[in-house]
């Protein structure tokens, strides 16, 4: 692997954390080892992690490598749009200011809320007996 043109980020989402590598080549999308048709299997998700090329019409020129841990589907979609997005940056810093305008290049900071002591969860309460 020649390291002069591979570009690496890091994505998050939820408890999602993605290692991006973007490197020249002919538009292939690695997840965990396995063709990205075969890791996800919800089309939305694989819409949701190309988002970034298509949008800067960069969809077949990087082969896309990505380790991906930690939370579902849609964290994990989530999280390798974030990582190509920052990688593409760095590839093309031109790229930027159409990124941002999309939303792609600030993490998404919602997360779950912990649920309290003394109560069924994040927000739901027991329910209230007079008697």
């Amino acid at each position: 692997m020649n390291k002069e043109n591979v570009y690496y980020a890091t994505g998050k989402r939820k408890n999602a954390i993605a290692r991006t590598w973007l490197m020249p080549g002919k538009g292939a999308i690695v997840v965990n080892d396995r063709p990205v048709e075969d890791y996800f299997k919800i089309e939305s998700a694989k819409t949701i992690m190309t988002q970034p090329l298509v949008l800067t019409n960069t969809i077949g020129l990087f082969d896309i490598k990505v380790r991906v841990k930690g939370g579902g589907v849609s964290g994990q979609a989530g999280a390798i749009r974030h990582g190509i997005t920052k990688a593409l940056m760095l590839s093309d810093p031109e790229l930027r200011q159409v990124l941002k305008k999309a939303g792609f290049v600030k993490r998404d900071p919602r997360v779950k809320e912990r649920k309290k002591y003394g109560q069924k969860g994040a927000r739901a309460r027991f329910q209230f007996s007079k008697r």
